[in-house]
């Protein structure tokens, strides 16, 4: 049975476009695979804790020396971090907020980076411990940004998770999404790639 880990991260929940074509890949991904299971993360329902030095303290604490608390701290991040590994598929809703992902997108990121378990340093430079899997990015944007310089989303997208061993990214653009005259277009344009991508 293939499993699908989706990832929501628009502060609108469900409401949101990032979401809404979002949940349409995960219509489309299980018209493929009936049998699938799909583990849903909706960061705006249920948000991640921020990064704070309290959870870098319990990371980096052996496991036999932590406190309870700390171990609380880390179960999470082990939770989030199995779902990642689990899964054989991600789709990931990202809104453009202000030139950047969501804080909430953020804080999740913050939980899957361990040295040791999904990344070490070696002399030659990080390497990542994760499997590849394909992980398809959804942006969904009010004005036009891919290829250009205010586009900070995409090179840190990939460079994070090639960080963990994850290199085969797609990403599905849909912009202009505050534009009346380009809406239309961009979330047609994305529909059909969204079908194409989900029945790969």
């Amino acid at each position: 049975m293939s499993t699908l880990l989706q990832i929501n991260s628009s502060v609108f929940s469900d409401n949101g476009n990032s979401s809404t074509l979002s949940n349409e890949f995960v219509k489309s991904w299980l018209a493929k695979h009936p049998d699938g299971k799909v583990v849903v993360r909706d960061l705006a329902k249920n948000p991640i804790p921020h990064l704070d030095s309290n959870t870098v303290q319990a990371f980096f604490t052996p496991a036999e020396s932590r406190t309870i608390e700390q171990q609380t701290i880390v179960n999470l991040s082990d939770t989030l971090i199995a779902e990642l590994v689990n899964a054989d598929a991600v789709v990931i809703g990202v809104p453009l907020y202000n030139f950047g992902v969501p804080s909430t997108l953020k804080a999740y990121f913050d939980q899957l980076a361990r040295a040791g378990v999904t990344f070490k340093y070696t002399e030659t430079g990080p390497v990542g411990l994760l499997a590849d899997k394909p992980v398809h990015f959804i942006a969904a944007r009010g004005g036009f940004h891919q290829g250009k310089a205010s586009d900070s989303q995409t090179s840190f997208l990939s460079s994070f998770f090639n960080f963990l061993g994850i290199n085969s990214i797609n990403y599905i653009y849909a912009e202009g999404l505050s534009i009346n005259d380009a809406k239309d277009k961009s979330l047609t344009d994305a529909r059909r790639e969204i079908e194409q991508a989900a029945a790969a």
